[in-house]
């Protein structure tokens, strides 16, 4: 049993109710427009937000994640499908669920292999780029129904607000005002009474004063007539031929839907507190889609404007995405007449409003601030997903992700530490200008010993035996060093030998199990040497200096760096 079950009552139920009344009415006109870029009929993007919003919602693991077309699934199906077919055809649309359903296989696939934790890669300045990017995206691709101007399709971020520019003289007076209207209502319901259905509201409030003019005086565009059926069943092609043509669309699909369900799923996580599976939303989001195309659902993922709808709208469960879909079937079924004569300038102010909400200011003021790393991640993926393909912008942050921590972590801080005079129990510390023993070298590891970091550290362990020749022992505290692969147990070997070709010696201590078991398992232990690895640094430094430092040099030696001198040093002669 879901877990969101045993939280389910009266008052959830009916806030998920609302907001799912919200979802539905905002979802009509999207359906529309995203099955027209996918080269499908219409009616299929309203489909396309019914069965997959279901499954996905009761299999996945966000408890405001709302499935259904969206943009960049919409334009790589069109961009896959068009050479083989005439868009809107019979083919075509056979083509769609098919490409439905393999997407939705590979999704099925990589969740039941426990792949969701792949998520872990898309950080957190990831999400917050890439959610403030679409969501000026989506604000951009309102204003034309905002200002009732007519723009090129297809255009990019920048040619559109040029278009928009220059068109500005062209706008429809009342149509802003209606588009104003709702949007300031939804903004100012939602700050005096937050706990009202505000975008429901604004809606009405908006359709109520569209009707006061005259619309085909003033040139108001509604939704227009939709369907009254429910979503029919079909059958995807399942011949050996499709298959094969259509595999690597497919596999795209199913990547970039992931990607897009995951990252809208914990944008909106981190606002609401949830905690993210990434195997169950894989498993969800693939269920959606194999489902989806035996009822006429073309590819599905995520929808940031439904998502973002729903959870400003008051969600509290999965749900909500439930009631929306079980609503915008009855609109189909029962109120389709009236729902076409909604405005689309109604949609576009409640979805500016939706627009502003997704972006995150309090988490990009605290990126910005705290750590320059993350805000070139955040920024990179920002300017991506405004200039470049949306389903690029997500990779682009991703790879700079791994690209900095690969950068970052291929160098672990090497600190030399020396014991402090001032300590009863003389704590290793790292200080400019302390006495270290002329014999022994102590140097601190903090990072990962595995094959980006090998060059690095060696590179430090070299300088060092070139610049201390004299200290031809050495101790390395790894105590800050978690992990350690096949190359890191071989460079810690390497320093072994080359210390004893020098007349020296290299111990260790502090090595966790996991380091242990890997020198163990490549026989290195041996030749580095049981006795030379230690637990505590009393263990350590008295070891050391019984056994591998030269006795005339610590009897003449005027420092007691170690404790464990004192008994190193050669009686004084008496005074005659």
């Amino acid at each position: 049993m879901p877990h969101w079950l045993k939280t389910t009552n009266r008052k959830t139920l009916l806030q998920d109710l609302m907001s799912g009344m919200t979802g539905a009415v905002v979802v009509l006109p999207q359906g529309v427009a995203f099955a027209a870029i996918a080269g499908l009929p219409p009616e299929f993007g309203l489909y396309t937000a019914i069965v997959p919003a279901i499954v996905a919602a009761l299999f996945g693991s966000s408890l405001h994640l709302v499935s259904g077309p969206t943009t960049a699934i919409s334009i790589v199906v069109f961009s896959t499908l068009a050479p083989m077919a005439d868009p809107g055809s019979q083919e075509f649309i056979i083509l769609a669920l098919s490409l439905s359903f393999m997407a939705g296989f590979f999704q099925l696939a990589m969740g039941l292999a426990r792949l969701g934790g792949l998520i872990s890669f898309v950080s957190h300045s990831v999400v917050v780029g890439f959610t403030s990017g679409a969501a000026i995206l989506i604000a951009t691709s309102q204003l034309k129904h905002l200002f009732g101007i007519k723009l090129p399709s297809g255009e990019s971020f920048i040619h559109t607000w040029i278009d928009l520019y220059h068109a500005l003289p062209d706008m429809n007076h009342v149509v802003l005002l209606v588009g104003l209207v709702t949007l300031i209502s939804a903004v100012t319901i939602k700050r005096f009474f937050p706990k009202w259905p505000e975008m429901l509201i604004a809606m009405l409030i908006g359709s109520l004063l569209a009707q006061t003019f005259d619309a085909s005086v003033h040139q108001i565009t509604v939704v227009g007539s939709l369907p009254a059926v429910l979503p029919p069943i079909s059958m995807p092609d399942f011949s050996f031929g499709t298959i094969r043509t259509l595999s690597s669309g497919a596999l795209a699909i199913a990547i970039l839907g992931l990607l897009e369900a995951v990252s809208i799923a914990r944008s909106i996580a981190t606002k609401s507190g949830q905690t993210i599976n990434g195997n169950k939303e894989f498993i969800g989001q693939g269920m959606s889609n194999i489902v989806g195309s035996f009822f006429s659902a073309y590819p599905a993922s995520g929808s940031f404007t439904r998502t973002g709808v729903n959870y400003r709208a008051g969600a509290k469960t999965p749900l909500s995405a439930v009631f929306a879909a079980l609503l915008l079937a009855a609109i189909l079924l029962l109120v389709a007449p009236l729902a076409a004569h909604l405005p689309i300038a109604v949609m576009a102010g409640i979805i500016l409003h939706v627009a502003y909400n997704l972006i995150d200011i309090h988490h990009i003021r605290t990126i910005l601030r705290a750590a320059r790393f993350e805000a070139s991640v955040m920024i990179v993926t920002f300017l991506a997903t405004l200039f470049l393909e949306l389903e690029f912008a997500v990779y682009v942050g991703v790879m700079l992700s791994l690209v900095l921590y690969l950068n970052r972590t291929s160098k672990p801080k090497i600190l030399s530490r020396v014991p402090n005079p001032l300590s009863p129990w003389r704590m290793f510390i790292t200080k400019k200008g302390l006495t270290e023993c002329p014999q022994l070298k102590i140097l601190r590891i903090d990072g990962s010993l595995y094959f980006g970091s090998v060059a690095s550290v060696e590179s430090v362990l070299r300088r060092t035996r070139e610049k201390y020749p004299e200290q031809k022992n050495l101790l390395i505290v790894c105590t800050g060093v978690n992990f350690s692969d096949l190359a890191g147990a071989a460079l810690l070997l390497h320093e072994s030998q080359r210390r004893r070709v020098a007349g020296g010696d290299m111990f260790l201590h502090g090595l966790k199990d996991q380091i242990m078991d890997i020198l163990e398992k490549c026989e290195y232990l041996t030749t580095i040497g049981r006795d030379h690895i230690f637990q505590t640094k009393h263990d350590a430094i008295e070891n050391i200096l019984a056994h591998y430092l030269e006795p005339e040099i610590c009897s003449n030696c005027p420092h007691e760096v170690f404790l464990e001198c004192a008994s190193r040093h050669a009686p004084s002669e008496p005074v005659t």
